[in-house]
């Protein structure tokens, strides 16, 4: 694969004890916040309706979405857009599986359509009126790194800027003993092809080979977060894409040349 090159104009982030990436930069190197009942993103997108009723996996798709774009000026309904998560809402597919087991006639039909994997896709679009190319991925267990890929395709194909968006939810019942994952994250950019006169943060992709297998333990957008806090200082990363295979990422700020 040949080298891709672009530019990254807006970072939306929310865990545990932050929400954006001034705050994820101040508490670079420290733990996590303990997860809390009581946090959750606000997701100013949405209208008053929609965001009582949305389930954790919207919402934390739509806050960090709607951080990026507000950093990189665009305009929401302009963006392409790509959407990933492992699991999906593990709070809501705990729900339906406990209810069709021991209730099936009081599913709830909103959960019911909340449980789809582009829900957080489709939100979007209704809270951004963006209409055009959405998608939403999976890739266990080689998430994040394919679905950046995506990411970066679509903007240099289309010629167009793309929203990626990565969401995990905590998980719940059984399925939190199977992934483990306590807190709900997301993460976001706004990605666009280069331009040589912009003062953005300018990205280089490559896809190399590697020896091993990714390490798919602990929650993915967790693994993300050294990656995007030091992204302004430049340098170079690696995601996994598959047992073999990861995108290298070499980093320049926006003044270099």
């Amino acid at each position: 694969m040949s080298k891709l090159h672009f530019q990254l104009e807006g970072i939306g982030v929310w865990a545990p004890g932050i929400s954006g990436l001034e705050q994820l930069q101040t508490a670079a190197g420290q733990p996590l916040a303990p997860p809390s009942d009581a946090s959750r993103p606000p997701a100013a997108a949405l209208s008053p309706n929609e965001r009582r009723r949305a389930p954790e996996g919207v919402l934390l798709a739509v806050e960090v979405a709607g951080q990026a774009i507000g950093m990189s000026g665009r305009d929401p309904a302009s963006l392409l857009s790509v959407f990933a998560s492992c699991r999906g809402d593990q709070t809501i597919s705990d729900y339906m599986c406990r209810t069709l087991a021991e209730d099936p006639f009081a599913l709830s039909p909103t959960r019911f359509h909340n449980s789809v994997h582009n829900a957080p896709a489709g939100y979007w679009g209704i809270a951004s009126g963006a209409v055009g190319t959405s998608s939403a991925i999976s890739t266990e267990p080689r998430w994040p790194g394919l679905s950046l890929l995506d990411a970066i395709t679509l903007a240099l194909c289309e010629r167009q800027p793309v929203l990626w968006v990565c969401s995990e939810t905590r998980g719940s019942g059984p399925l939190l003993r199977l992934s483990g994952y306590t807190a709900g994250m997301a993460c976001a950019l706004v990605i666009a092809p280069p331009d040589p006169a912009g003062s953005h943060l300018r990205l280089e992709a490559e896809l190399i080979t590697t020896t091993g297998r990714p390490d798919t333990t602990g929650h993915p957008v967790a693994g993300l977060l050294p990656w995007l806090a030091g992204l302004e200082q430049g340098g170079e990363s690696r995601l996994a894409i598959s047992p073999g295979q990861a995108l290298r990422l070499q980093t320049w700020p926006g003044d270099q040349p």
